[in-house]
């Protein structure tokens, strides 16, 4: 199978032009090494069964004998010997050249580990991104017809009469399968949707306790990603996560639940969205919980036993699904931007499923919506919440928040358009970067 373009690849070309070395982190089958090694010159893989205990020792004696290679060097799951980030930084700074190192990591490295072997952060040496499983346009579902870009880019870029390729079933089956690079290699059906339940199955069995050597039970591992994927988009509070898990396995301390959270977090399994508070209307009414993701829909598709077949007939359900498959292709689409994502939601049950803020300052207010029939709803709720920041800006005379440059509602529908009133309405598999 020929390598297929990632949003990575452009992004990965500007930090290696502009830093030392390049952190890509991101979970586990989602793509780090292949896309890493597209533009490494020499690649060293610290989990090759058959040099792991070479590679060990000789980071314990002379980690710099590591780092010898064409450049880029790619160091692939770079935390199983630590001691190369302080090599690395060393390194960078003695070349004094760009684009040295590219790293891999699928799990964020333990604190002891990081209190023990890492003396320096890395600060202007070491550029860090991460990277997601596939969004729809990779996969070469999305169309791309609509540029994220050009929508904020050019307020008046006409998308009228756009269409989307896929059906609802499409986006149901590509929710179920998920954006990992493996399925798409996959022959046939069946096999595709195995890859998510291997990979929740490798990450409860496996990943948990080896991320820093606890031993960890596997059976509340997936209670806990079980309990998240039947909250998934919501705000559900981590109070009611933990008495979830409970019902199913008495006898599970706070202490105990948070640690496997953590561990959960640090595998980039699970990505809570925060919320985002503007000094809008009291302080008091805005929510501030998390609103709880995972990285890739599939988790919770897999973590629950659903199958596209019974989501054709739950599209209540597919619905909070939807929005996290969504939120992933987002924040893929605007990594060349700085983009992250928050949301909006106050005691008034005002709402903005997603916020999407750029680090130039510019920001988008989103809501996902399945079928037509919720697009006004959603539509009335960014409209609202713009006037909210006018009327603010309208009393406050020194503190002027930015009103929003851009507001849509990203529907699992066929048509993009313009609303009269600038709200524009776009298919998920009709975006790209």
């Amino acid at each position: 199978m020929n390598y297929l373009k990632r949003t990575a690849d452009g992004y990965l070309s500007l930090q290696l032009a502009s830093s030392g070395a390049v952190l890509i982190e991101g979970p586990k089958w989602c793509g780090k090494t292949t896309t890493a090694a597209q533009q490494a010159k020499s690649i060293i893989s610290l989990q090759d069964p058959d040099m792991r205990d070479s590679y060990q020792a000789t980071a314990e004696v002379k980690p710099s004998l590591l780092l010898a290679g064409d450049t880029p060097r790619l160091i692939d799951e770079w935390q199983e010997a630590p001691v190369l980030w302080d090599a690395v930084r060393t390194m960078v700074d003695k070349r004094n050249e760009f684009g040295q190192f590219i790293m891999t990591g699928s799990n964020s490295i333990d604190s002891k580990k990081k209190k023990e072997y890492i003396k320096h952060s890395g600060s202007g040496r070491i550029a860090k991104m991460q990277m997601l499983p596939m969004s729809l346009y990779e996969s070469l579902e999305s169309n791309g017809k609509i540029s994220l870009q050009s929508l904020f880019d050019v307020p008046e870029l006409d998308i009228d009469g756009i269409t989307s390729d896929m059906t609802i079933e499409d986006l149901i089956f590509a929710a179920c399968r998920g954006g990992w690079p493996a399925s798409l290699k996959a022959s046939f059906d069946k096999a595709k949707l195995q890859i998510a339940k291997n990979y929740i199955r490798t990450v409860c069995d496996t990943d948990v306790s080896t991320i820093d050597g606890i031993e960890r039970n596997e059976k509340i591992a997936k209670a806990i990603l079980q309990s998240y994927a039947r909250n998934i988009s919501t705000l559900a509070k981590k109070s009611v996560i933990y008495k979830d898990v409970n019902e199913h396995l008495e006898g599970i301390s706070d202490t105990t639940f948070d640690t496997y959270l953590n561990a959960l977090q640090r595998l980039f399994v699970i990505q809570d969205v925060d919320a985002w508070s503007p000094a809008i209307r009291s302080a008091s009414a805005i929510r501030r919980g998390s609103k709880r993701e995972f990285v890739d829909p599939s988790i919770a598709v897999a973590a629950l036993g659903l199958s596209p077949q019974a989501l054709y007939t739950d599209l209540k359900t597919f619905g909070f699904l939807f929005e996290c498959m969504a939120i992933r292709d987002l924040k893929a689409y605007s990594m060349s931007l700085g983009g992250s994502i928050s949301y909006y939601h106050d005691r008034y049950d005002l709402e903005a499923d997603a916020v999407l803020h750029l680090e130039d300052g510019r920001y988008a207010l989103i809501e996902f919506k399945l079928g037509s029939k919720e697009i006004e709803e959603g539509a009335g709720h960014l409209k609202e919440i713009k006037r909210l920041v006018q009327e603010h800006n309208k009393v406050e005379k020194q503190i002027k928040l930015r009103e929003p440059d851009l507001m849509m509602v990203i529907t699992g529908g066929h048509m993009a358009y313009t609303r009269p009133d600038g709200v524009k309405i776009i298919p998920l598999a009709c975006l790209k970067d």
